[in-house]
């Protein structure tokens, strides 16, 4: 079979190329550039990403190369004091990672491409540049410049993750709504020590919130960070201003150097087009967002959670090419309205204005869920109830990310809910395993059912192999599951249906989902 083609090598590029790799889909990755980016670009990562590097097998590998931090902390610049602090420690029976990380970007693009070519060797295609590509009724072709000359690559897809300026996208006559704000944001990397020499204690991410003059300061793992606003019309500072500017946040310090500094524009450009026939644009081709709050490649992201195990179950033929129209209609809405409510949210809040939006008004555990995006909930059923921002704790919702907690299977080994979610589609019947419930037969490629109680299942009920452990049944309270209720879970971790035993077949949902009736 012919490889899927991913077309740009960032973050979003390579998590989509490492999910295609994770699924057992040939691909072939090209970017454009001679290496990987080297530029000071996005530093800290969300719970949700991390849950994704698990998934394609880059969790270790990023984790001890990064810094891992509990709080998100908001401070009151005038007074230098905490005014709010996101703590993730809200999260602890959510997630494995009950915690954030902070990486700049061109640090992590050659951990994931590492990933890649220690096991797919030619797979990753540096100084590609792509001229046009082709689509016919069966693939995709693909032309690219090289030092070599022109090159012509046949695949079965092409996944644009080209950024914003996406060549994809230009070539497909896509139109991009929004806007590009008037409003400049300079990032500077810093060289100092405030851990031992100057001690500050300032939390490892930290916002500093002032009507007159905000800034962000991110503890990376080599140096600090620094964001700030730049004045309408303002050049950009010189080393000795920008100096000047960090000490005049920070105080005296004993040495301080200048290592690197980017200006960017802030956007919220959404293309009105996700998908063309073979191809997607994902990523800054498909929308650009202010990287406040840490929107950029974590939205991204998503989209890599959401593409691959569709084209996979498509690809192997378990389901109608309609699979794939879903990735739009769930992702769209999150880019354009969900992670824009978030970005307003977060310069309103740095401007030292919280009003006109819901984002940080819920408890201490739903702003926890927002800021990590654990809390998306996604439009799986087309009737619009999707969300970004949780406000309080409730039951568990169809299009819902379901938490990750423990169960124990029959030979007594814990494993965790998006350990079953891994390539397959799951349907957990909460019910009493002593009753001996029916379970579906196990023949439909792509899904497995499992009985979810808290006896253990007997040894002479037939069910030890398909029965889970749920120890005061922790995990059907959390998801305000009642007795005899049957949970569908997707390969993307999402609730894809939620109804009583025996209403209708999850057999019967499981066949509309894939488009086979």
């Amino acid at each position: 079979m012919k490889p899927v083609l991913v077309v740009g090598a960032g973050p979003v590029g390579l998590m989509t190329a490492l999910a295609l790799k994770f699924y057992g889909i040939d691909f072939q990755l090209f970017e454009e550039d001679r290496e990987f980016s080297s530029d000071t670009k996005a530093g800290t990562i969300l719970t949700r990403t991390i849950e994704a590097f698990r998934r394609y097998g880059v969790d270790r590998a990023v984790l001890s190369q990064a810094l891992r931090l509990d709080e998100i902390g908001e401070i009151e610049r005038a007074t230098n004091m905490r005014r709010a602090s996101v703590m993730t420690e809200n999260l602890i029976e959510e997630t494995r990672f009950p915690f954030v990380i902070n990486m700049p970007q061109h640090h992590l693009e050659p951990i994931l491409a590492k990933a890649l070519t220690d096991h797919h060797p030619g797979a990753v295609n540096l100084r590609h540049r792509l001229l046009s590509f082709a689509q016919t009724a069966d693939g995709v072709t693909a032309r690219f410049e090289t030092p070599q000359g022109q090159r012509e690559v046949a695949g079965t897809y092409l996944i644009a993750c080209d950024g914003g300026r996406s060549t994809v996208r230009g070539q497909l006559g896509v139109e991009v709504e929004g806007t590009s704000l008037d409003v400049r944001y300079m990032l500077v990397d810093i060289k100092v020590d405030l851990d031992f020499s100057n001690p500050r204690d300032y939390p490892y991410l930290a916002y500093f919130a002032d009507p007159q003059e905000w800034m962000i300061l991110v503890r990376q793992p080599h140096c600090w960070r620094f964001l700030f606003p730049l004045a309408a019309g303002a050049e950009e500072a010189t080393p000795a201003e920008l100096e000047a500017k960090v000490r005049h946040f920070i105080g005296e310090v004993s040495s301080l150097e200048v290592l690197n500094t980017v200006t960017y524009r802030v956007h919220h450009r959404i293309a009105t087009q996700w998908r063309s026939g073979r191809v997607f644009l994902t990523g800054d081709a498909a929308h650009l967002i202010t990287p406040m709050w840490a929107l950029g490649l974590n939205t991204g992201v998503l989209d890599a959670i959401n593409l691959p195990w569709r084209l996979a179950w498509v690809l192997r033929g378990w389901a109608d090419d309609s699979l794939l129209d879903g990735y739009e209609r769930e992702q769209r809405p999150l880019a354009a309205h969900g992670s824009g409510e978030m970005a307003e949210a977060a310069r309103r809040r740095m401007d030292g204005d919280s009003t006109s939006t819901t984002a940080m008004f819920g408890s201490d555990w739903a702003n926890a869920m927002t800021r990590s995006m654990l809390g998306v909930r996604l439009d799986v059923d087309g009737t619009g109830l999707w969300s970004i921002v949780k406000t309080e704790r409730e039951a568990i919702r169809v299009g819902d990310r379901v938490p990750d907690m423990p169960l124990f299977d029959g030979g007594g080994g814990r494993l965790y809910l998006h350990d079953l979610c891994d390539d397959s589609f799951v349907a957990l019947y909460f019910t009493d395993v002593r009753r001996r419930p029916k379970l579906p037969a196990q023949d439909l490629p792509g899904l497995r059912s499992y009985v979810v109680s808290r006896w253990d299942a007997p040894l002479d009920s037939g069910l030890r192999d398909h029965a889970l452990l749920d120890i005061g049944s922790r995990v059907q309270s959390r998801l305000g599951c009642v007795a005899d209720t049957v949970v569908l879970l997707r390969p993307d971790d999402h609730v894809a249906a939620i109804l009583p035993i025996g209403a209708e077949p999850v057999e019967n949902i499981y066949r509309r989902i894939m488009g086979r009736h």
